[in-house]
């Protein structure tokens, strides 16, 4: 649009005169823009009136842009005439304050400096779960000098519902994995006429990485995801902070059954885990591989040694602390507003997933420079 559709420029005038037409609205915010910068592309010094009697409509954003192009709300020999009252009720207050500074646009950072942006909030992260660990490991430390202090009905309640609960999926993952993978590994041992050492692989397979990492990515995305969800929205209503007004500690009434009901279940998940994959296992043995139950069963037991299982379910309440510590620290550090504990649940999931897969890796490390 041209510019004399939104304002008219007398520069020649004495004072000079700035004609306003038409509807200005957020709408035509920069069809204005640019007119206003065509007619004052030199900002007006001496006297000047702005005339609004020409004006149907004016809403802020548009009586906003204007006071930018004049250059001060209400500066020295400026003059504003014919504007309606509604439109000076609008300019009013725009004139009568310093008006807002437009942030400056984001500066775009460099590979190297994006990258070490990123470390540094990877490592405040790191330290801010070693900083709740301690403060948790002095409240365990604290139930320990003081057993009563245990809330036993919270921690019976959370045994039920990241325990108990969780025992039919957790089977049935597992099922379906041992059934997987036994089909994956007959499909080449038939090449080979090794069908009985499927045995072999999946039951140490099964029992000292698959099932505790399954059933631990189970529970970060069931149990780790709903502590981080209650308790940020405990803190969203404020109820932490009534706790803390009660005179108890938030560690003890709400961390603490938490953390403690997870490493007591999840290595009874892992169990019905390693259960449940071997039965899935031997479903599938007989009709691809030609092994019957009891030949199974005896290949099972001269190939999978105790010290697997175990190295499983040793394995489960370090995965359980590492995801209940997460979970409960994004849930009581969470921001205020709704937003936030969508973003903390999800954070929540991810961290406990890598942090599975990478205590996992380490503990595959030493197990091997141990001959474990």
């Amino acid at each position: 649009m041209a510019a004399d559709t939104w304002l008219t420029f007398a520069a020649d005038a004495q004072p000079r005169r700035l004609q306003l037409h038409g509807a200005w609205r957020l709408a035509q915010l920069p069809a204005i823009e640019a007119a206003l910068a065509q007619a004052l592309a030199q900002p007006p010094a001496g006297p000047l009136i702005v005339d609004g009697s020409a004006l149907t409509e004016l809403d802020s954003a548009a009586a906003l842009v204007l006071l930018r192009a004049l250059g001060a709300g209400a500066g020295e020999g400026l003059q504003w005439q014919g504007f309606a009252p509604a439109q000076a009720r609008i300019l009013a207050p725009l004139r009568s304050r310093p008006l807002p500074t437009l942030p400056a646009p984001p500066r775009r950072l460099h590979a190297v400096a994006l990258l070490g942006r990123q470390a540094v909030e990877v490592v405040t992260l790191l330290l801010g779960h070693l900083n709740f660990l301690g403060h948790l490991l002095a409240a365990f430390a604290e139930l320990l000098l003081a057993p009563r202090r245990l809330r036993r009905r919270e921690l019976v309640v959370q045994l039920e519902q990241t325990g108990l609960a969780a025992i039919p999926v957790v089977a049935l993952v597992s099922a379906l994995i041992g059934l997987v993978f036994t089909y994956l590994l007959g499909l080449q041992a038939e090449k080979y006429g090794a069908n009985i050492f499927v045995v072999d692989g999946v039951g140490i397979g099964a029992t000292r990485e698959l099932v505790p990492i399954m059933v631990a990515v189970i529970v970060a995305g069931r149990s780790g995801a709903a502590f981080a969800a209650q308790l940020g929205a405990m803190r969203l209503a404020e109820e932490i902070d009534a706790i803390r007004t009660l005179g108890l500690a938030p560690q003890q009434v709400l961390v603490v059954p938490r953390v403690l009901a997870l490493m007591l279940m999840l290595p009874l998940l892992v169990f019905v885990g390693d259960v449940a994959a071997l039965g899935g296992s031997i479903a599938i043995a007989r009709p691809m591989l030609d092994l019957s139950s009891g030949a199974f069963l005896a290949r099972l037991r001269e190939a999978l040694d105790l010290r697997h299982v175990i190295i499983g379910l040793v394995k489960a309440p370090v995965f359980a602390l590492a995801i209940a510590v997460i979970g409960t620290r994004m849930g009581m550090t969470v921001g205020r507003d709704t937003r936030a504990v969508g973003l903390a649940t999800t954070s929540t999931v991810v961290q406990a997933i890598v942090a599975v897969i990478l205590i996992d890796a380490a503990a595959a490390v030493l197990l091997q420079a141990l001959d474990w």
